[in-house]
């Protein structure tokens, strides 16, 4: 697997081949035959280019799980990702379900539920129609808040991936691993943005795409998200029929809801809760206080995606994994692992 790690490792340090080429003394096309497995270095080149990448011989040497089959979802169009960047998601997708299936494999059987069915559900054009049925196709309570979002689709047999990614352009992307419906998101977003990404990117994995996908599309997934995490009833049911200001109370609607005071003025402007012309107010006195891109997060405990770091903990108290062996799972050290056991010499 030198040749997946090295392609990881050179996309993680957003280095391009010609430049660790150039560092190597190689030509740009070795670099590219290293990473395709068309030629193997000697130990001497692997050293150059570990030292190049700042990373140690060993990790070039870390085994793949080669039993796994991705088919990776496509990128939004607004991002406009340069493919550097897309390549470099793709592979840490990869090298994380790697991990994350070893672990499975060392508790034996398949300690998973069953994949859930995907691409099941038909766009009824209505946002509020096509988010109540993805409810219903999830078992998810129709009405209130959906409090445990990561746990509840992990339990349905959804993966989530948070990748720390500090590029903005980039929020969520979808696809498989194994039959598996896999999310990946941005893990240097706010809570609330997490949680609309997540089910955006459910919504792509559930409704059956039309052969032109375009915008149209990608604005009704948004929409549906917003409908998914506060439904229209549930929005009046909070906030009343009218409302003539945005008040502070908006804010316990958002902690309840899990979701940002931006989705909740979109919605409740399209709810007819508040006109639109009260909604561009706020946008505009929010924009100036920072919100577009830092709004404060109103979510107390946020989530984490925690099946692996389940899956491993299991592993270790069978038997079954080595300390060792489990911190490499978990990209973490054994001190950790140790602690977390009560294990640690004092």
């Amino acid at each position: 697997m030198f040749n997946k790690n090295l392609k990881y490792y050179r996309l993680q340090k957003n280095m391009s081949k010609k430049e660790l080429a150039d560092k190597c003394g190689v030509s740009a096309m070795a670099i590219t035959h290293y990473e395709n497995g068309d030629r193997k270095p000697d130990i001497d080149m692997i050293k150059k280019l570990a030292e190049a990448l700042g990373v140690f011989v060993a990790d070039f040497l870390t085994e793949r799980n080669t039993s796994l089959s991705f088919v990776h979802g496509e990128f939004r169009k607004q991002a406009s990702l340069p493919e550097s960047k897309q390549e470099y998601i793709r592979e840490s997708v990869e090298e994380y379900f790697s991990r994350f299936f070893d672990a499975v494999e060392c508790l034996g059987g398949n300690p998973l539920p069953e994949p859930p069915c995907t691409k099941i559900l038909e766009w009824n054009n209505d946002p509020e129609i096509d988010a109540q049925n993805l409810k219903q196709v999830l078992r998810f309570p129709t009405i209130g808040p959906i409090k445990e979002l990561y746990a509840a689709l992990e339990n349905c047999g959804f993966l989530i991936f948070e990748l720390n990614y500090d590029c903005r352009k980039f929020s969520g992307m979808n696809g498989m691993v194994n039959k598996y419906p896999y999310i990946v998101i941005n893990a240097n977003m706010t809570p609330e943005r997490k949680r609309s990404t997540i089910v955006h990117e459910l919504v792509h994995l559930m409704f059956s795409q039309s052969a032109d996908f375009d915008e149209k599309e990608e604005d009704l997934a948004t929409a549906i998200s917003g409908a998914f995490l506060i439904s229209k009833k549930d929005l009046i049911r909070e906030l009343g029929s009218r409302r003539t200001r945005v008040t502070k109370d908006f804010v316990f609607v958002c902690e309840e809801y899990g979701i940002s005071l931006y989705l909740l003025v979109k919605r409740a402007a399209l709810a007819g809760v508040i006109t639109s012309a009260l909604a561009k107010d706020f946008y505009i006195k929010a924009n100036k206080a920072g919100y577009k891109t830092n709004e404060p997060a109103h979510i107390k405990n946020p989530e984490v995606p925690s099946l692996l770091k389940q899956l491993v903990y299991r592993a270790i108290n069978e038997e079954g994994l080595s300390l060792t062996r489990g911190a490499e799972l978990l990209g973490t050290d054994v001190s950790d692992i140790e602690q977390f056991y009560g294990l640690a010499v004092t």
